[in-house]
């Protein structure tokens, strides 16, 4: 690739949510594109899926000889799915010596959208614990977010804009009858705007490779369970 140039040739992905999402994007097109859902009641793929979707997606662009970027969602999301998602990429990069840069999941989500409207939408991702993460878009730019709150919370938000907002992700699924009304619009479920395209990874990714912006930390937004059990266990021994 030419010093300055836009990579034309890359490898993205993404595990924030349950959807294993790969795609390899060569001249601004697809040439491999998945998308591996969790099985029904089961856990995500990721730690099995990604790694061989990912050289299939190299594959179809000539090799990794040919590959000119690692794209990774960055989340927020699942802490699993970061880990193994951004650790994956974080080791081709260093095993092959290629740029890797990484990309808000939210963005990702985003950027289908706006294929979709000018209006404001948000997209929405299931943050468990009866949450989500949130971010407002409007023509390309961010007017707010990411966080995580509740979904009362995030509805009484969108219904303080002045403007109806479209809004769309596996968040917006699972809490449709908390934020549908008031100028909120939600797509029927079976949409695809609802789930990450990983070739929108790959697009966001070359536009903010070699930046600060596009760097592999995850976006976590809140503790992981874990630390917060520690936490509860030391005020408890404590007596806090």
């Amino acid at each position: 690739m030419t010093t300055g140039a836009a990579p034309n040739a890359i490898v993205g992905f993404d595990t924030a949510t349950d959807d294993t999402a790969v795609c390899a994007l060569r001249d601004g097109e697809p040439v491999h594109e998945a998308l591996i859902p969790a099985p029904r009641g089961g856990r995500p793929l990721h730690a099995s899926a990604l790694l061989p979707e990912v050289e299939r997606a190299a594959e179809a662009i000539g090799g990794w000889e040919h590959v000119q970027l690692i794209a990774a969602g960055t989340g927020p999301g699942s802490f699993t799915g970061l880990r193994i998602g951004i650790s994956t990429a974080k080791a081709l990069a260093a095993a092959l010596e290629l740029p890797a840069a990484g990309v808000s999941t939210l963005d990702a989500l985003a950027r289908a959208m706006s294929e979709r409207t000018d209006a404001e939408h948000v997209p929405v991702l299931d943050a468990r614990r009866g949450e989500v993460f949130a971010a407002l878009f409007a023509n390309g730019e961010r007017l707010w977010g990411p966080l995580v709150c509740g979904p009362a919370d995030l509805a009484a938000r969108l219904q303080e804009r002045p403007v109806p907002v479209l809004a769309a992700g596996s968040g917006a699924v699972r809490f449709r009858d908390e934020l549908a009304g008031g100028g909120v619009e939600i797509p029927e479920d079976s949409d695809p705007v609802h789930r990450i395209a990983a070739r929108h990874i790959c697009v966001l990714g070359a536009a903010v490779a070699g930046r600060e912006t596009g760097s592999l930390d995850p976006i976590y937004l809140r503790s992981p369970d874990a630390e917060r059990w520690r936490e509860r266990d030391s005020a408890d021994r404590t007596g806090i």
